[in-house]
């Protein structure tokens, strides 16, 4: 039986699990890994029965533990330029190179391998292994296991730590991020005649930099805070598509635009700005030419922020197993934030490699990363066990 980490980042890294493929061949593989040492899993599977969350607990059922959070999808390797074959695990100079290696097959590979200890101690206290699906494209798999959470940890976890990469640095908050869709609708017709149609394009740009305005006074006038490496509330757009043609005058214009407001900051004040542009000055317009022009506004996607008290037990004991005492907070988001607001677990994000891998080309781990993590967990197991 394979326990090495990198043994099992070989196995992890081989299946292709881009967010856009199934999963289920890796959680086949993690579930009769798990049995092959005594312990019994649960599938939490998305609507359509294509995916699938995995859900496991070492030791008693009825006092509270601890959960080991991960993502088993990665992005894709298109259009990137890589030295190895992705999805074959390779070494180069104390570095382990393949797609997900640090983001975050890597934290897998190592709570996979202790698995056989957490099963040979005496635990008094739960570990639980929660391995999710999508999270790249929205949390999605997160988002349909929280609800199941407390049929399958009847008693309330103490913490959470999801093992994204952070070099083992134990981070204590995120900001929030909020993906919205702009869809304009507009009157189309000749260019020659542009005054008789309605602009879509010409109308979302007003949006967009309404959107653009308000992250501009966010950096001047929003609160700020230093830990974070951009240390205030953003606004942006990043996506924008409409028109067919340079001599038609645009019917569709969508935008995709998003804000990322620090823990404890409310978002929605902004996006009431620029919905109350839409309708009160933008959409009068419109309908003057055309009653069927209008703008539509959809949340894409929305993952809370949160912020875990530095004096917690959450925070204490993670320093104290990684054998560090600094923290930090960053600007991405995790799944920590559904954690804490949907199924009420203080958040720790703590795990092996560097974010600055995540997505990347040539994407790899540190070896020492691995075994630094390793380590935190071998210490988390003697926490839990009698």
């Amino acid at each position: 039986m394979i326990s090495e980490p990198r043994e099992i980042l070989s196995e992890l890294v081989a299946f292709d699990t881009t967010s856009r493929n199934s999963n289920l061949h890796l959680i086949e593989w993690v579930e009769a890994f798990l049995a092959r040492s005594g312990v019994a899993s649960t599938r939490v599977t998305s609507p359509d029965g294509g995916k699938a969350n995995l859900w496991a607990t070492i030791g008693p059922k009825d006092v509270p533990g601890y959960v080991l959070s991960g993502h088993t999808d990665t992005v894709p390797v298109d259009e990137q330029v890589w030295a190895s074959d992705p999805f074959t695990l390779s070494e180069r100079d104390g570095r382990l190179y393949g797609r997900g290696a640090a983001d975050m097959k890597g934290f897998l590979a190592c709570v996979l391998s202790r698995v056989p200890a957490m099963a040979a101690a005496n635990l008094v206290r739960p570990l639980h292994i929660a391995f999710s699906y999508d999270e790249e494209i929205g949390l999605i798999g997160a988002r349909h296991l929280m609800p199941e959470i407390g049929r399958l940890a009847p008693t309330p976890p103490i913490a959470c730590f999801v093992g994204e990469p952070t070099n083992m640095q134990v981070v204590v908050a995120h900001k929030g991020r909020y993906v919205y869709r702009g869809s304009v609708t507009g009157k189309p017709c000749h260019s020659s005649r542009a005054p008789d149609g309605v602009n879509a394009i010409d109308y979302a740009a007003e949006l967009i930099l309404k959107i653009r305005d308000i992250g501009r006074r966010l950096v001047a006038e929003g609160g700020t805070d230093d830990l974070y490496d951009v240390p205030f509330s953003t606004a942006h757009t990043g996506l924008i598509s409409g028109g067919t043609a340079v001599n038609i005058v645009p019917e569709h214009c969508s935008f995709d635009f998003e804000f990322r407001p620090l823990p404890g900051v409310d978002h929605e004040p902004w996006l009431a700005e620029v919905v109350a542009l839409a309708r009160d000055e933008l959409e009068p317009r419109m309908q003057a030419i055309d009653l069927d022009a209008g703008i539509e506004f959809v949340l894409d996607n929305g993952v809370p922020g949160f912020d875990t008290a530095i004096d917690s037990e959450a925070v204490t004991l993670a320093k104290r197993l990684a054998g560090r005492n600094d923290h930090a907070k960053v600007a991405y988001g995790t799944e920590a934030g559904l954690f804490v607001w949907e199924a009420g677990i203080p958040s720790v994000v703590i795990g092996p490699g560097s974010i600055a891998q995540a997505h990347a080309e040539d994407e790899f781990i540190e070896i020492a990363e691995l075994s630094k993590c390793v380590g935190f967990l071998d210490r988390l197991i003697a926490h839990c066990s009698a």
